[in-house]
């Protein structure tokens, strides 16, 4: 009896040392201030250690815009989407990052526009009717239901580089072209009409992750946005 009183009060020091479940003392975590250069550098570890596919350049220029739009009040949630379009769309080049639990929880396929370029997109627009993709910073609005399923409107940050985006009704949705079979099939993903679709079967769980004011970050080597965009300024 003793000694399984000893034993149950070493297991609730314990558990008040690495914290409530048997995990916790492994999950990353990162207590420093969001606004701060010690909590940029630590993120950018973190993430990268799980993810050894997204660049790591990106991904500190993703949380860097992220640090800015929270200046401005926006995403509460601190969920940020990184896509990363200089890649092929035969490479997974989507993810949706947790940064209050530093979690990546989904790294996927997702399509760019027809316009954009075949296998790798090289060519953005902000006009309507261009079929092109578009990059800088977005807000997730609210779900719906469209031509296109269950879908997810965006609002484009960035006067100039993405302000049209949801009259243009650039959104993310589910499509049959955005599966992983048709790289097999054809080389590449199908093309949309400038939306950043993903695989019918997860559109489902990444837009009810991500709706509501999150931030979606898509990267390119426009040269436009780069030079002018004020989330990546200094």
């Amino acid at each position: 009896m003793k000694s399984k009183i000893i034993y149950t009060l070493f297991m609730i020091v314990l558990l008040g040392v690495v914290g409530w479940g048997p995990f916790s003392f492994f999950s990353p975590t990162n207590n420093e201030p969001i606004e701060s250069q010690s909590w940029l550098a630590k993120e950018t570890k973190i993430i990268k250690s799980q993810a050894n596919n997204i660049d790591a350049n990106v991904l500190k220029l993703s949380l860097q815009a992220y640090q800015k739009a929270r200046r401005k009040g926006l995403n509460d949630k601190q969920l940020l989407t990184v896509i990363d379009y200089r890649k092929p769309s035969t490479e997974r080049r989507l993810w949706v990052i947790d940064l209050k639990k530093g979690k990546v929880l989904f790294n996927t396929w997702v399509a760019h526009g027809k316009n954009s370029g075949n296998v790798t997109p090289t060519s953005f627009s902000n006009q309507p009717g261009s079929l092109k993709s578009s990059v800088g910073v977005f807000l997730t609005e609210s779900p719906y239901i469209g031509n296109n399923g269950y879908s997810l409107r965006l609002t484009g940050l960035e006067q100039g580089i993405n302000h049209n985006a949801y009259r243009r009704a650039i959104v993310i949705h589910g499509a049959w072209y955005a599966n992983p079979t048709i790289i097999r099939k054809y080389g590449r993903l199908g093309l949309s009409w400038g939306c950043p679709a993903v695989s019918e079967n997860l559109a489902r769980p990444l837009i009810d992750t991500i709706k509501g004011h999150t931030l979606v970050f898509v990267y390119s080597n426009d040269r436009k946005w780069l030079h002018n965009s004020t989330f990546l300024a200094g």
